[in-house]
């Protein structure tokens, strides 16, 4: 039977995890972002091996789930520091290393393949001939990008890049498998110590929607924005 008397204590317990997965998720949306953004530019100006293994890299992090990429993280990564910290000569305890780290970096490393893409298209939507028109007004590379690409890219990347937050807190529910604890293994412990599972997932249910409705908003006030300023 579901039962509304449980609905306000699982409210409260599931919310102290909303601020912990928010944070993880801003982190990974932040770095992933960087991270292929870089990438996209190295494969927008087609340079030479680096294009190729980033090629390589987007086929790989694209076809593996990232529940397998976060096992070859938690069993992989401290032994791979281990390893370079001896090399180095550098004394330290990988094995100690925070789950919650392990997963910021098994996460960035599959969403970056995604953000790739979402920045080469936009990169790819920028007419060529306003950077011809710009050069010939004489701005210099860097005015270029800050006046004239980096406006109109974020623009056009701006409905993608809101998704593919959205995204990454859908795969932190994925951090259970490592003990790391977000809104979804939060609403599994609340359960689990009074057996209303299907209650406590309706409350887990609302926090996602709620802050899909608060990501959309935003990217939405952005987007119009900077039209405006573009």
């Amino acid at each position: 039977m579901f039962d509304t008397e449980v609905l306000l204590p699982d409210f409260w317990s599931i919310l102290d995890a909303v601020p912990v997965t928010l944070a993880m998720a801003v982190t990974i949306f932040i770095l992933s972002t960087l991270l292929g953004g870089l990438f996209a530019f190295i494969d927008h100006k087609r340079i030479p091996v680096l294009r190729q293994l980033i090629v390589l890299y987007k086929i790989t992090f694209k076809g593996i789930p990232m529940v397998v990429v976060i096992f070859l993280a938690y069993y992989g990564l401290p032994l791979a520091l281990q390893g370079i910290s001896s090399l180095v000569g550098i004394e330290i305890n990988a094995h100690s290393m925070p789950n919650w780290v392990i997963i910021i970096v098994a996460l960035t490393a599959c969403v970056a393949a995604f953000q790739a893409e979402v920045v080469k298209g936009a990169l790819n939507s920028f007419d060529s001939g306003q950077s011809d028109a710009a050069h010939a007004l004489g701005y210099t590379n860097g005015q270029l990008f800050r006046r004239v690409l980096f406006p109109q890219i974020i623009v056009s990347a701006i409905p993608d890049l809101a998704n593919s937050f959205m995204v990454i807190m859908k795969a932190l529910s994925l951090a259970f498998a490592i003990e790391v604890v977000d809104i979804f293994a939060q609403a599994q412990l609340t359960a689990a110590l009074n057996f209303y599972y299907l209650e406590a997932f309706l409350i887990a249910v609302v926090f996602y929607m709620v802050i899909a409705y608060v990501v959309t908003k935003v990217a939405d006030k952005i987007e119009a924005a900077l039209r405006v300023r573009t």
